[in-house]
């Protein structure tokens, strides 16, 4: 290179060079301050080439592949407002006296944590606003999550080689669960007090270790005082830690493996087609973050949600009608709801009610859920690695398979409110109850049916237009003004 000239930024040796500008370029070239710091941590860690390289990795330009990061920044702001929510309450369930401005329960007898999360409804500055962000991000987290794996399970996205990517994703659908479960029993209200009684029926009802299984989680025979530290623990500790690990793992696998993407527009197994990730998808998320957590602000200052003060506080004694959990455990409210009132003996053990519809059924969807990518790998005989997803009419058995559980989701968690929807129609619980329990068994099969012969049809008329090289073309249609300046039909009669 000749002297007083200098290379462009990011050209390589032998490239053509520009000449310096004046005869500054003979002096050695100044750094900032930061350009300083920053080269001293590349000359110790020599980060340049791995941050040069992340920030070049491309992202496919879709609205579908927001939907998880959607459930990643509920994630970050349930952390933040938790985190706040945490400097007031009090996980301890022995009674005290409330004395707050509530004067409905002035001088009456509550738990600790009950009197704390009134403490923070009232007289904590923006305490309110912040369960209410809670509780309403939650509720998108599930949600976002929700759709999230729809896409994944309805495209395909959970093939070889991302079959433990997609595993590590229902460990987390399970964690969040555990993390919503708890946290809505925390305040110990009437309504979270009657799910806490329920989760140890549940718990009751499991063969041989029930029992123990129970006295373990709660301390003892329910109620017990120290049920709401042991969930506390859970919440704030335990469940966010494995969960953050989890949501390390799960994206740190998805950036070492290719993206999937969508078929169309250049998209190859061999490729990535989108945005890179400076400064395009950084922009673009951290819009999203915002509006996100602006959306879900707005609806928790306009909309109340979990009033605990008109609950009351939990009396063991005392059941809520009508009483419903929260959306994403509303599915096994329901299945609880629908069980049969039978208890079969086999080989000498009785099987509880509650144990079918509250644990082996559960056990079954969730199981399947999981095992899905490996039975259908063996069924079809793809075994090959799959980048480009499939659109959903492409597969008719798995979609007919997913629509058929959306079905199930959909019957259980409408009969979680079998109460409520009884006296909104004027009938016997009772019947409401049979409707659903009908519903149960013929939603899924016929979903399945009419989903499969509407996707196979489509995958047809798809294959029959590629083989022989013809668009499909919309009819056309001869329009006619008439003599009042109106069109018709050229087809129908004047």
């Amino acid at each position: 290179m000749a002297e007083g000239e200098r290379p462009v930024d990011g050209a390589r040796p032998g490239d053509a060079a520009m000449p310096a500008e004046g005869p500054a370029s003979d002096l050695p070239e100044r750094r900032t301050e930061l350009e300083r710091v920053l080269g001293w941590f590349d000359t110790r860690l020599g980060l340049a080439s791995t941050v040069r390289v992340a920030m070049r990795k491309v992202f496919p330009d879709h609205w579908s592949f927001l939907l998880g990061e959607i459930a990643l920044f509920a994630f970050i702001i349930l952390v933040a407002t938790g985190t706040y929510l945490t400097l007031f309450y009090t996980p301890d369930g022995r009674q005290v006296t409330y004395q707050g401005p509530y004067t409905i329960l002035q001088g009456a007898s509550v738990s600790a944590a009950y009197a704390s999360v009134m403490r923070l409804s009232f007289e904590v500055e923006a305490g309110l606003l912040m369960r209410q962000v809670h509780h309403w991000t939650a509720l998108v987290f599930f949600g976002a999550i929700a759709v999230h794996l729809a896409r994944v399970f309805f495209t395909g996205a959970f093939r070889k080689p991302r079959e433990v990517n997609y595993l590590v994703g229902i460990g987390l659908l399970l964690m969040a669960l555990g993390e919503g479960i708890t946290g809505y029993s925390l305040p110990d209200d009437l309504l979270s007090g009657t799910g806490l009684r329920i989760i140890d029926s549940v718990m009751l009802s499991v063969p041989f270790i029930g029992p123990w299984l129970a006295s373990l989680f709660f301390g003892g025979e329910f109620p017990t005082v120290g049920i709401l530290s042991r969930l506390f623990v859970f919440h704030v500790m335990l469940l966010p830690g494995l969960l953050i690990g989890g949501v390390a793992t799960h994206l740190a696998i998805l950036w070492l493996q290719k993206h999937t993407q969508y078929r169309g527009h250049g998209a190859r197994e061999d490729n990535v087609v989108g945005l890179p990730f400076w400064p395009g998808q950084v922009f673009r998320s951290t819009g999203l973050f915002f509006l996100t957590a602006a959306v879900i602000t707005l609806v928790a200052g306009l909309i109340q949600i979990n009033p605990v003060w008109l609950y009351g506080p939990y009396v063991p004694y005392v059941a809520t009608v009508p009483a419903q959990p929260d959306w994403y455990v509303g599915w096994l409210e329901g299945a609880l709801r629908l069980g049969l009132p039978i208890e079969p003996t086999i080989l000498g053990v009785t099987i509880p009610s509650p144990f079918v519809p509250g644990v082996l059924i559960p056990g079954i969807l969730v199981g399947a859920l999981a095992l899905w990518p490996f039975l259908e790998a063996r069924l079809t005989h793809d075994h090959a690695e799959h980048n480009l997803l499939d659109p959903p009419w492409r597969t008719p058995i798995r979609t007919a398979t997913g629509a058929a559980g959306v079905a199930v989701f959909l019957v259980l968690t409408l009969a979680g409110g079998n109460d409520v929807l009884a006296v909104m129609l004027d009938l016997p619980v009772e019947t409401v109850t049979m409707i659903f329990r009908f519903l149960l068994v013929l939603a899924p099969v016929v979903t399945w049916l009419v989903v499969y012969r509407m996707a196979r049809d489509v995958r047809d008329g798809h294959e029959r237009r590629a083989r022989t090289g013809t668009k499909p073309e919309p009819p056309a249609v001869l329009l006619v003004r008439g003599p009042g300046g109106g069109f018709r039909d050229a087809e129908q009669e004047p």
